[in-house]
């Protein structure tokens, strides 16, 4: 048994303390808007929820209510203590009163959230804002109980630059990222060409067999794999999304995207492309050619920058090395990066007109795919920076695979 590729950065034994969310830019928006309140409804899995609340359970729906001074979560039966500690006792200081709401408890998410709001709404009004993916029954719940919806960007906005404490959960999950990549490019330099098959402990190599073997290492750290692990061989390197079984054939593209989720809700995302035994055909084009345009796309990234341009400098690249853009299928067919925090595809998007910010927390990601031969992809995960950007953890950049042993 092999044991990790070199690169792999090493990992702190404890994770780092949960972030806390500063709720003062909800309130502001309330206040602005002159709405009795802001609701926001889901479980522990539901983004904006997590990211609000910081409470980390049950897969039951509740509701965190804000005002324009106060919120309340309304903790699920049995949930109190962890709400209490979680919610209100870990609280940062930003003029935000904050408290859990238990009666009703098995009733309906929507319909606490409305009587909360009767009871906490200091402002003369029937709206109340809400995310645009709020589900459906707790929006009837809210419209039954006499509020106005309307839709706003406020979380969305919050969650575009991260605080200290998010980038160190963040740089965490990712270096663990980075050990899981290890283990597999160590698996596929130890494998040996046997005719149209990769042998690995003797056995034909599959995706399946790399993927348990990334997704263990990253368990032996304390970090899951969501069902995040895409492996693709060949023609399903092709596939963006690819999670089946596909038999790993010496000359063929490797491509390995790992993105697992932390304890505290962050995500890790990181891709490389190997080769077993090239020939130095299209796929060593392809990896010289998307190696570049990562390159280029980095040193676009800073405070300031238009995010479109970051894409449009990748594609260019691509282009003068004789790829095709914007396809459907073949070439360049999606866009160089995007936002990465208690989302794994959050705000800001690398094709929007709009400036990157400090603290934005990014991939760069250009790939070319083939669907008759292959796909290469290089993505790293970078926080933006006043003056260009910091790898949040750092991995090589290889074609063929090393084996550390």
């Amino acid at each position: 048994m092999s044991g990790l590729a070199p690169g792999a950065p090493e990992v702190a034994a404890d994770h780092p303390e949960p972030p806390q969310t500063d709720l003062s830019p909800i309130a502001d928006a309330v206040e602005d808007a002159g709405a009795a309140g802001f609701v926001a409804v889901g479980y522990r899995f539901a983004d904006d929820v997590r990211y609000l609340s910081r409470f980390g359970g049950p897969d039951r729906d509740y509701a965190v209510v804000v005002t324009a001074d106060r919120a309340a979560l309304t903790a699920p039966g049995l949930f109190d203590e962890q709400a209490e500690t979680e919610f209100v006792d870990a609280a940062p200081d930003d003029g935000v009163a904050r408290e859990v709401r238990t009666e009703g408890q098995r009733g309906p998410a929507g319909r606490r959230a409305a009587n909360v709001l009767d009871d906490l709404a200091d402002a003369d009004s029937d709206t109340v804002l809400t995310p645009a993916d709020i589900p459906h029954d707790a929006a009837l719940y809210l419209e039954n109980a006499g509020y106005e919806l309307s839709s706003t960007t406020a979380v969305d906005d919050a969650r575009l630059t991260k605080t200290e404490a998010e980038l160190a959960c963040l740089s965490r999950v990712q270096a663990v990222t980075c050990r899981g990549m290890a283990r597999a490019e160590a698996v596929l330099a130890a494998a040996e060409p046997d005719g149209d098959d990769l042998l690995f402990e003797g056995e034909p190599l599959t995706t399946e067999i790399l993927r348990r073997e990334v997704d263990a290492e990253m368990a032996s750290h304390g970090i899951r794999s969501a069902g995040n692990t895409v492996i693709g061989s060949g023609s399903t390197a092709a596939d963006l999304h690819y999670t089946g079984i596909d038999h790993i054939a010496p000359g063929e593209t490797v491509l390995l995207d790992i993105s697992p989720r932390g304890p505290h809700g962050y995500y890790g995302d990181l891709t490389r492309t190997f080769v077993v035994g090239s020939d130095g055909g299209w796929e060593r084009r392809a990896f010289v050619a998307v190696e570049a345009a990562h390159e280029e796309a980095l040193t676009n990234v800073e405070a300031g920058a238009t995010a479109g341009t970051v894409h449009e400098e990748a594609a260019a690249e691509l282009t003068a090395h004789g790829f095709r853009i914007d396809s459907s299928e073949v070439g360049f067919t999606h866009g160089v990066g995007h936002g990465v925090g208690v989302s794994l595809h959050e705000g800001p998007s690398l094709r929007a007109d709009t400036p990157l910010q400090a603290g934005n927390v990014v991939t760069i990601e250009p790939g070319v795919y083939d669907p008759d031969i292959g796909g290469v992809r290089i993505e790293d995960l970078v926080a933006v920076t006043e003056d260009g950007y910091e790898r949040l953890a750092s991995y090589p950049v290889r074609f063929t695979p090393v084996n550390a042993e």
